[in-house]
Parts: structure tokens; C-alpha cells; sequence
């Protein structure tokens, strides 16, 4: 399991859509993992757990590390905004595609 926080933050494009950064350092932990199950485009994909909520989706490559997509739906539940800091634990599923 790898635990994080970060600041959730918008990408304005066509669909607006949320994201958190990982930090470096779990950034690197999941870049070791990302070749036994990346697909399409380096994405990763993973389990997660923010507050009450869990989800699967998949990591965005983006700058060199990754940005986790967050679901309005999850947001609204859990009350969270842009520039909030929030506590991720994700889990990246060994050997799956």
C-alpha cells in the first residue's frame, strides 16, 4: 500500500476533472510497479482509498510522475475541494493488465 497526501487541484480542458500529484516519493514506488501492469499510454492502474471511499481508475502520466484522477462523485461524498489536501492510500494490483 502506498500513502500520500496531496492538494487537489482542476484541469481545465474539455472535461474538467480533478486531480491529486502523488509526491515524488510514492511517485517512485509506483514507477517500479508500473511495468508489470501499465497499459496504453504508461497508464497505472490502481486501487484507491480517500476518507470513507474506494475506487479502481487509473494513473495519469504526467511530468515525469503520476496525477490520480478523483471522481466528482467521490468529491462531493467525501466534501472535497480544489487546493484541498487530502490523505490517499493507493494499491497497485500486482500482475494485473
Amino acid at each position: 500500500m502506498i500513502e500520500f497526501e496531496g492538494v487537489v487541484w482542476e484541469w481545465r480542458g474539455p472535461s474538467p476533472y480533478h486531480f491529486v500529484t502523488i509526491p515524488d516519493e510514492p511517485a517512485d514506488v509506483v514507477r517500479e510497479l508500473a511495468s508489470a501492469v501499465t497499459y496504453g499510454w504508461g497508464m497505472v492502474p490502481v486501487e484507491v482509498r480517500l476518507g470513507r471511499s474506494r475506487w479502481r481508475t487509473s494513473l495519469f502520466p504526467k511530468d515525469g510522475g503520476y496525477a490520480l484522477p478523483l471522481r466528482d462523485s467521490v468529491r462531493k461524498k467525501e466534501k472535497i475541494g480544489i487546493d484541498d489536501i487530502v490523505r490517499v492510500y493507493l494499491i497497485v494490483p500486482a500482475g494485473q493488465p
